[in-house]
């Protein structure tokens, strides 16, 4: 028979079973986040913010640019960490403020790292470091 005197014991379990869901959930995201970003392109170009946020709304445009400019060579992804859909991103990518640039290589590792907003002459210098022409 359980004893239920001890309702110490119980919400324990129930945390670590509550825990464990959350821990497979964050797995899954950043597989599949990781997934969308391997391509064949030399670098992605992750823009984590909200277009809510005015310095964000300001790089929308520097967004779009890279997009055109460089569009066989540059992946653009914009994440809004103010939506229910883009929050987990904000885990993920580890931000502390926005927005926040976060620089992928073609294996999908991040070699550079920028928060606020960024003039598109200062990113171009950071595409140009994996050889983006």
């Amino acid at each position: 028979m359980l004893n239920i005197r001890k309702p110490g014991i119980i919400m324990l379990f129930l945390l670590i079973a509550i825990l464990s869901c959350t821990k497979t959930q964050n797995q899954k995201t950043e597989n599949s986040a990781i997934q969308n970003t391997s391509t064949d392109h030399k670098v992605t170009f992750v823009e984590l913010g909200s277009v809510k946020c005015i310095p964000c709304k300001m790089m929308q445009p520097i967004m779009e640019e890279i997009e055109k400019e460089y569009a066989n060579q540059v992946k653009v992804v914009f994440h809004d960490v103010w939506t229910k859909e883009g929050e987990p991103y904000a885990s993920q990518y580890r931000i502390q403020a926005i927005p926040t640039q976060v620089f992928l290589d073609s294996d999908g590792n991040e070699y550079f790292r920028h928060t606020g907003f960024f003039p598109k002459e200062e990113l171009v210098k950071v595409l140009k470091m994996k050889g983006v022409k």
